[in-house]
């Protein structure tokens, strides 16, 4: 049995976020926070509740503004600021909900800088987490052509609100047919990016490699090898810069953008695991 159950919390502004929450029967091992990419949301991470809920974790999952059951233009933000302070005050949410549980930190894609900027910008908050975990995060050269990204650049300081498609290739996403239907289907999913999230991302990405050397917890890149939406090779060098001795990358040679979901999904959720396990507190933490 799981047990599925969902709200909002207020993000800057005021801004009422929706998010979900799946907890297993009994002691909660563990807290697995996930934060989606650009144009998802937080319910398409099925594959990963369905494995770790039966292992005693708990997963917590929120739609970013202007995204999914949020509300918000979508694909726009003034500042970054709103995506690392509504991941904050998500994380607040969580422990005050389950204290004293270990809490592993999941970004994919976009949601992978949105975690590495919130734990190098706060380094005295997250040091209470038990780990951090990136799917393939966007660390470099994305998917998306030069030209929209020169236009968002342009476009940002006079009409920051202006959008465009992304024109990112949904077959990159994944190998699997089935997958790629779903996909097309998902009401909630966009394909939109505005102008002022083309700078922010960008200037957002360079901070967080120039302050890699400053990492200082547990950290698991997971990254498809063949993925054209996140080059890999962008996470590499993110992850050589790191000079903290727990540090783990796991490359899949064929694998594409939506690991989760992707032919070979049992296998990274597998090498989650693994990595989750050799993480976690020997004394289970008892929720009540």
């Amino acid at each position: 049995m799981i047990d599925r159950s969902e709200g909002t919390f207020q993000g800057v502004g005021k801004l009422e976020l929706y998010y979900q929450s799946w907890q297993p029967q009994g002691n909660v091992r563990a807290i697995l926070v996930m934060v989606h990419g650009l144009g998802g949301h937080g319910s398409k991470y099925n594959n990963i509740v369905q494995h770790f809920i039966p292992k005693q974790y708990a997963i917590y999952t929120f739609d970013m503004r202007g995204h999914g059951h949020s509300p918000g233009q979508r694909g726009y933000i003034n500042s970054w600021d709103e995506f690392r302070e509504d991941l904050r005050t998500f994380l607040d949410l969580v422990q005050t909900q389950q204290p004293k549980c270990p809490i592993f930190l999941v970004g994919h894609s976009l949601g992978s800088v949105v975690v590495l900027d919130y734990v190098l910008r706060y380094p005295q908050e997250a040091a209470v987490l038990q780990g951090v975990i990136t799917l393939a995060p966007s660390l470099g050269k994305v998917g998306v052509p030069k030209v929209k990204l020169l236009i968002g650049q342009l476009m940002s300081r006079i009409w920051p609100r202006f959008s465009l498609n992304t024109g990112l290739d949904l077959a990159a996403g994944a190998r699997d047919e089935k997958v790629l239907a779903a996909y097309a289907q998902d009401k909630l999913r966009h394909t939109l990016g505005t102008a002022r999230l083309a700078t922010e991302f960008l200037d957002t990405v360079a901070w967080v490699n120039n302050h890699a050397a400053e990492w200082q917890l547990p950290l698991l890149i997971l990254h498809g090898g063949a993925d054209r939406v996140t080059l890999p090779e962008s996470s590499k060098v993110f992850y050589e810069q790191v000079t903290f001795a727990d540090k783990t990358r796991i490359e899949y040679p064929e694998a594409y953008h939506e690991l989760q979901d992707d032919l070979n999904y049992q296998e990274v959720l597998s090498d989650l695991e693994t990595w989750l396990e050799q993480h976690l507190l020997t004394e289970t933490k008892v929720i009540g």
